[in-house]
């Protein structure tokens, strides 16, 4: 993980040495280019990201998740997969995110594929839902857990507004994952966080997006002013495996299933050790029953 002191604090050096890497898929450079709506990129992975969840159950199918139960996805960005949970069976799904960006748009998307009248787009706080208590079946958190603020109120929100023997769904990568920085976007060098430092990250985003027609919102999304006026990274919370562990087991849910997936297969033994395994651990897996 990064340290007090990084390696190197020099943004050239970093936009120099990030031409030697080839560049990581990513949705915004897909919308950005006109290839496909980050809505349309979500729905297409909602199998895969159901599939991460199917060995905590004997029947191989992801539909007894969903079917009859109303779903509350947290952090759900343009709300493609929250619309995937809907054809899973679900008797509703409200997609929720702080950022009000994509709500037209997953509404608009959700009224194409014909599924709007089981869909909704709520732009709210995951640390201070606009719920009532025991409101949901379900919630799910997909990618979501490394970006919440502060992770324990929004654990302890998700207790709140679920029923009693409801489920949180939990996948996300830890920061010590080699794109846990989440700039993939524009810089494509692998733990580039743990060698530069966070001032010079932000230096060197802003550069590289210079040349890009939506650079202020990918630079607004990411990148906010804490109160002396710097410059900090306010789209992730940096969160550690060990850190989420803590979180779970003061949430008051029992941990049903849990599992750590490596970045390769081959990597397995590492990723398991205690010292190695921020670095190497591609996927954190979680279920919590309330």
């Amino acid at each position: 993980m990064q340290g007090k002191q990084a390696l190197f604090d020099n943004a050239g050096m970093l936009i120099r040495l990030n031409k030697f890497f080839k560049p990581v898929e990513h949705p915004f450079n897909l919308e950005s280019d006109g290839r496909q709506k980050y809505c349309e990129w979500e729905f297409e992975r909602g199998e895969s990201t159901l599939k991460l969840y199917l060995d905590s159950c004997k029947c191989g199918s992801d539909r007894h998740m969903f079917v009859g139960k109303e779903v509350l996805d947290v952090g759900a960005g343009g709300g493609g997969k929250s619309l995937y949970y809907v054809t899973r069976g679900a008797k509703s799904v409200c997609a929720m995110d702080i950022s009000e960006n994509y709500r037209d748009e997953a509404l608009a998307f959700a009224k194409r594929l014909e599924l709007d009248k089981k869909f909704s787009y709520a732009v709210a706080d995951a640390a201070a839902m606009p719920f009532a208590n025991s409101s949901f079946d379900v919630v799910i958190m997909n990618d979501a857990m490394e970006h919440v603020r502060p992770p324990e109120k929004v654990i302890s929100e998700v207790h709140r507004v679920l029923r009693d023997g409801g489920r949180l769904y939990i996948n996300f990568p830890p920061y010590g994952h080699p794109f846990g920085a989440h700039l993939s976007d524009v810089i494509s060098i692998p733990w580039v966080h743990l060698f530069f430092g966070e001032q010079t990250l932000i230096k060197a985003y802003k550069e590289l997006c210079d040349k890009l027609d939506d650079r202020d919102m990918r630079i607004n999304f990411r990148i906010s002013k804490n109160n002396s006026g710097e410059e900090y990274f306010s789209y992730i919370n940096k969160i550690t495996i060990k850190e989420f562990n803590r979180i779970v087991r003061a949430s008051g849910m029992k941990r049903v299933y849990y599992k750590e997936i490596p970045l390769r297969s081959f990597l397995a033994p590492v990723a398991s050790f205690p010292l190695t395994k921020e670095w190497f651990v591609r996927t954190v897996v979680c279920i919590l029953e309330k």
